[in-house]
């Protein structure tokens, strides 16, 4: 398992690491790891300027992250009328989405990912059940007749009516 400080350790390890963070020193020296990817943004503009990118997240925590990577390399996520919650645009360098932005927010969405399904399996079997097993797989029924219809419910979209 493991612990939250850990995770933020981990995590500032692979910012520093996408910032050209190439000898152990420079790991070490994390903490300036967001101005070389904004002196790297800069000078990426001068030659590639900023094309409109449409990033759709799967889920919220992912959404929150690429949100918040955005934001630390001062770049302005926004959404259209109409579009998802789950849709972020941005005027971005193309150079600096391919070779920065997309890489570090991947890895550090799985490195998440694989923490929060960690603590969530933990606190499910110690807090609800331990039986995480698949659940069983009937044949389908040949036809639903009257009072037999079958309902649809998102999860996560909060309780129905």
């Amino acid at each position: 398992m493991i612990h939250e400080q850990q995770l933020l350790e981990k995590l500032r390890l692979i910012e520093a690491l996408h910032a050209g963070a190439a000898t152990e020193g420079e790991r070490v020296a994390a903490a300036n790891a967001r101005e070389r990817i904004l002196e790297r943004l800069r000078k990426v503009e001068r030659t590639d300027p900023p094309v409109e990118f449409r990033f759709s997240a799967r889920n919220e925590w992912s959404l929150r992250l690429l949100v918040a990577l955005m934001r630390r390399y001062q770049l302005r996520p926004y959404r259209y009328p109409r579009q998802r919650r789950t849709t972020v645009m941005a005027r971005v360098p193309r150079q600096f989405v391919d070779e920065t932005l997309w890489p570090e927010f991947c890895e550090i969405d799985r490195t998440l990912r694989s923490y929060l399904d960690e603590v969530t399996a933990r606190v499910i079997g110690e807090a609800i059940t331990a039986d995480d097993s698949d659940v069983e797989v009937r044949p389908e029924p040949a036809a639903l007749g009257p009072g037999n219809a079958a309902f649809s419910l998102e999860i996560g979209d909060g309780h129905p009516g």
